[in-house]
Formats: C-alpha cells, structure tokens, sequence
C-alpha cells in the first residue's frame, strides 16, 4: 500500500506517521506540506508544496491510500476565510487530485458535530468538507469525527481547559460519549480503518471510534 498524507506535522499526523512506517502493509509514505514533519524513515518521502497552488502538484499526488489529518485553529489562521482555505480548500484539492490519479481509499480526521448545515462556522465548514470529498466517489471512504483530542505538548489553553471539564463531567457519569481521546488512539484507529477492505463510506462518531478500537487491539 503507498500512502499520502497531509497535516503529517500537526498533532494527528505526528502519531500516525510511525504507525504507518511499522505497518508491513504500507510500502510507502509521501507527505505533503509546507513543512517536513521531525520523524524520518527510509519509507518517508516529503514534499513542499503550496496548497494554494494546486496545479503546481496536482499530478504528483499518487498513491492507494489517502490520510488528510490537515486543520488548524481560527486563532492561528488568523480569519475564517484563511482557515476555511486550509481546513476545507486545501483538503479537497488534495482529494480530488489523488482521486483523480487512482487512489482508492481515503481516510478523512473530521470533527465532532460536523454538519453542513450547522449555524456554527466550524461544524458547517467541516461538514462542508465530509459532502465535498464524499461526491469525489472514493471506492473506500473513512470519515472520524473525534471527540476532544489529548494532543502532548499542547499549548491551547482553551483546550486544557475543555480537557478538564469534560473529565469533571465523565466522572460523574456525564457526556461520557465525548471523553476527551488521546491523539495516539486515534491515530491507532485510522491505520486499522485505512486496511479494511470493505467498500462504502463509513463515518464514525466518538463512541464508534472506541468500539472500532476494541475491536481491533
């Protein structure tokens, strides 16, 4: 299997890319970004790229399967058009171009909540996305909308925040369904999703993503 990824430097693709590289199945790792993610192998192969500039790259993207853990924070795009050009843009011209080369599976790190026709920017931007890369016709499509992520090292106070509220909360025995999830699982739970063979497109929430990792220890 030869794999592609975006956001392979972010939190998620951070965890992933040493799962994949320990995986006999997969062959090969391209990665694309703006930046080289700090874990090497002899199965990882970076590229620079602008993803603003998608048909600088577009026939490059060749791969069996396709990993898009790409997403940034309104904070840190510094508007909702710039981060709707990475969050929602840059993901789907990266679908639609390794579709178009022959990929046939994609796994796809949404969001909890996301719905197209939510009132709320993020849901609806992320939502957005799942229908985008949905009508791309993928053969195998994953979609995870993960709950709360327990990244390490994170600096997002608002996060740590939420981290500790949820956790108040599940000891009593509330919203227990959305227990905040270490990235690791998460990343454990995408490679098993991308070597199902089963066609169809599968989505799963944050209780299924638990049950989908007792299933496969």
């Amino acid at each position: 299997m030869k794999t592609l990824i975006i956001g392979a430097t972010g939190a998620t693709g951070r965890a992933l890319l040493p799962l994949l590289a320990a995986a006999p199945a997969v062959e090969r790792i391209d990665s694309y970004g703006r930046r080289e993610p700090a874990f090497s192998h002899e199965k990882l192969h970076n590229h620079a790229i602008d993803f603003s500039q998608p048909q600088q790259w577009v026939d490059e993207v060749r791969g069996d399967t396709v990993f898009i853990c790409l997403g940034t924070t309104l904070k840190v795009a510094g508007s909702k058009d710039a981060q709707w050009q990475i969050d929602y843009q840059a993901a789907l011209d990266f679908a639609r171009a390794a579709r178009k080369n022959g990929a046939g599976t994609l796994v796809l790190v949404s969001a909890a909540g996301a719905n197209a026709r939510s009132p709320f920017f993020y849901p609806r931007m992320k939502g957005a996305l799942e229908e985008a890369i949905t009508a791309l016709g993928y053969p195998r499509l994953r979609i995870f909308r993960p709950p709360l992520l327990i990244r390490p090292d994170s600096d997002r106070p608002g996060e740590k925040i939420s981290a500790r509220i949820l956790h108040a909360l599940n000891a009593i025995g509330l919203l227990r369904s959305q227990r905040p999830l270490p990235v690791a699982e998460l990343a454990r739970a995408l490679l098993v999703a991308a070597l199902d063979p089963q066609d169809g497109v599968k989505t799963y929430s944050p209780a299924d993503i638990r049950q989908h990792l007792q299933e496969n220890p």
